[in-house]
């Protein structure tokens, strides 16, 4: 995985342990570094397939002969329970699990379509992270509305 050499305070960043500390000190740094406050960044925590598997069986949709490599997917997330933090090193990513068990998965043409049938309220409730941004932008719908 190529690690951006410019981004604001990047490698401040790798001094933080915790993986939501991280994110958050970086979406910071590239708030501060943009300076308009109608930027408000949001970094996915490690890559969009984090997304993906926090409902894999949602998979069966594009992938209904895959029933027993979805399941060792949903046994991951049992065993790790955060979605978002389930990523061990650039091997173990969520793409690189999706990939090994259904080599065909394609991020372009599935990704979107899967997180589309989770849903947003689901995410909201499994992703904090993703759920603070969400959070941001529902905030700022109710201020422009008054």
């Amino acid at each position: 995985m190529r690690q951006p050499k410019d981004f604001p305070k990047y490698n401040e960043s790798k001094k933080i342990n915790d993986a939501y500390e991280r994110v958050e000190f970086l979406e910071k740094a590239f708030a501060d570094d943009i300076q308009d406050n109608r930027f408000i960044p949001y970094l996915q925590l490690y890559e969009f397939e984090t997304l993906i598997l926090s409902k894999p069986e949602e998979l069966k949709i594009e992938y209904f002969e895959r029933s027993k490599e979805i399941s060792n997917l949903q046994k991951l997330l049992a065993e790790k329970v955060n979605p978002e933090l389930i990523n061990d090193n650039p091997e173990t990513a969520p793409s690189k699990r999706i990939i090994k068990l259904i080599p065909e998965y394609d991020k372009v043409s599935v990704g979107a379509v899967i997180v589309g049938e989770i849903g947003i309220d689901f995410l909201k409730k499994t992703c904090s992270h993703f759920n603070g941004w969400i959070a941001k932008l529902e905030n700022l719908s109710s201020i422009t509305n008054r």
